[in-house]
């Protein structure tokens, strides 16, 4: 079974990635390059991805910031560091996993895949619509409306393993199965070395994540 893992470099996508290996499919990994400030994520997606053998990783070039309207693709618009407030914060990026998930459904129709797993989550996560389970569930119908393969009876499913996890029980999860989570990347601003700010909301989740697992964090902080 071949399947397409949506693979940012981060925690969660490279638990899912594992996940999905576990689930013995062969595993093709998309990254996206988004124009997000946070690049040295797309470096972690690649170490990330020959440490967990993935048959192939393509890393798709587009260019969000063109639009802007986020924290993470607009300089000029400040990563918040003393938790956000707002339901939807400034680091929710316009559209991206609609267009994320659509790049991936593009490939698992090349490929001859039915599935595709993406690593949102709706519990300790920063408010996005696009990681609501309901969000997940709308996308694979429109999946299977608007794709020759699925009109032909090879029915797409969208896999989000960790939906209804919590940080804590992803970081169980991901180092049950083998995951080297300090080749990960998930500040919203690290720099290019991969060190994190250690104060950014992905930043804080991470870290009581793995004080709440009772797990050393192996992440690099630019302040430590």
């Amino acid at each position: 079974m071949k399947a397409i893992i949506l693979l940012s470099g981060g925690l969660d996508s490279a638990t899912t990635l594992a996940i999905a290996r576990y689930q013995q499919y062969e595993c093709y990994a998309l990254s996206v390059d988004y124009g997000q400030r946070h690049e040295s994520e797309l470096t972690a997606a690649q170490a990330v991805a020959y440490s967990l053998g993935v048959c192939q990783h393509q890393v798709i070039k587009i260019d969000l910031a063109a639009f802007g309207g986020s924290a993470l693709t607009d300089p000029s618009v400040a990563v918040p560091i003393k938790g956000e407030k707002a339901a939807i914060p400034v680091t929710y990026v316009p559209a991206r996993n609609t267009v994320m998930l659509s790049l991936a459904l593009a490939w698992a129709e090349t490929l001859g895949s039915h599935d595709i797993f993406i690593g949102v989550n709706a519990i300790d996560y920063s408010g996005y619509p696009d990681c609501r389970p309901e969000y997940i569930e709308a996308f694979e119908r429109m999946a299977n409306l608007a794709t020759k393969a699925a009109i032909e009876g090879n029915k797409v499913v969208v896999h989000a393993p960790l939906i209804n996890l919590s940080k804590q029980e992803i970081i169980q999860k991901g180092m049950s199965l083998g995951v080297n989570y300090s080749l990960t990347v998930s500040c919203y601003q690290a720099d290019e070395a991969g060190l994190a700010c250690g104060v950014c909301d992905a930043c804080r989740i991470r870290r009581a994540g793995f004080d709440k697992a009772g797990i050393p964090d192996p992440t690099g902080y630019k302040r430590d």
